[in-house]
């Protein structure tokens, strides 16, 4: 169960800057795309996608991801929630990550390409190495468990996103610069992207354990079996092969496998 003790003024103060964060990085976007500032995020992929694409319906995950962003940071800004343990560890982790993902589109924006793989891998690395170092914890909490609800699903999902719109976003840059090695062709490029991509997605899920992150992920790859099957089936196809792995692989691993000696108690 989730602590129910009070949270310090120190502590108070953190979830202050964690709705900030999550207000930054929902605003920003809204903001680019009324005012019209800069590339759209649609123009900005348009430059270097010849390699690997996603179909643009698939980017309307965002407005779920934005809804879990605002339940978990406006939860902590309720007074009557309790400290605990996850919401302290994830605090600083999750405003690190909106922050980011506030500037990816600030960047995006500004066509800064090289800057906007290193945003994004920021993001994700800063979500992903302390739900993968809590993952004892994250198990041990009970299916309905507010935390599981408005913490771990909020997050893990926004990982799970991460997780394949980060490669992209490298290997589209990689493109525009026209960088990538020539040691294979840009389809193989595309095709050994999207194994690394469900491989790491896979073992993410085997330590977590929770649906919240494949899901996002195999969204991303039936994108890009859309976008792809017509002019790349072997990439697309690759990319289908890749969701279902995660989709079937992400169900047996969450309630087939035995959660553990955490969850016994």
């Amino acid at each position: 169960m989730s602590s129910i003790l009070r949270p310090t003024p120190a502590q108070r103060t953190r979830r202050l800057v964690v709705l900030a964060a999550a207000v930054f990085a929902i605003v920003v976007p809204l903001v680019q795309n009324l005012a019209g500032l800069g590339l759209t995020q649609g123009e900005f992929a348009a430059d270097g996608n010849s390699t690997l694409r996603v179909a643009g319906y698939a980017f309307s995950i965002w407005g779920l991801i934005y809804l879990g962003i605002l339940a978990y940071a406006v939860r902590q800004a309720l007074p009557q929630t309790g400290e605990s343990p996850l919401i302290t560890r994830m605090g600083w982790p999750s405003v690190v990550t909106f922050f980011g993902i506030g500037m990816w589109i600030v960047v995006a924006a500004l066509n800064l390409k090289a800057a906007s793989v290193v945003v994004i891998f920021a993001a994700l690395i800063a979500l992903l190495a302390p739900l993968l170092t809590y993952s004892g914890s994250i198990r041990a909490l009970s299916r309905m468990d507010r935390d599981r609800l408005l913490l771990v699903w909020p997050l893990a999902a926004l990982a799970g996103w991460l997780t394949v719109a980060a490669p992209l976003n490298l290997i589209t840059t990689l493109t525009a610069f026209q960088a990538l090695p020539d040691a294979l062709s840009p389809s193989a490029w595309a095709i050994l992207a999207i194994i690394v991509t469900t491989g790491v997605a896979l073992a993410v899920t085997a330590t977590l354990r929770t649906l919240a992150y494949p899901l996002p992920t195999a969204w991303g790859l039936l994108g890009a079996f859309v976008a792809e099957q017509a002019d790349k089936p072997a990439v697309a196809f690759t990319a289908l092969a890749g969701a279902i792995v995660l989709l079937v692989g992400g169900v047996l691993l969450v309630f087939r496998l035995k959660p553990g000696v955490e969850r016994a108690a």
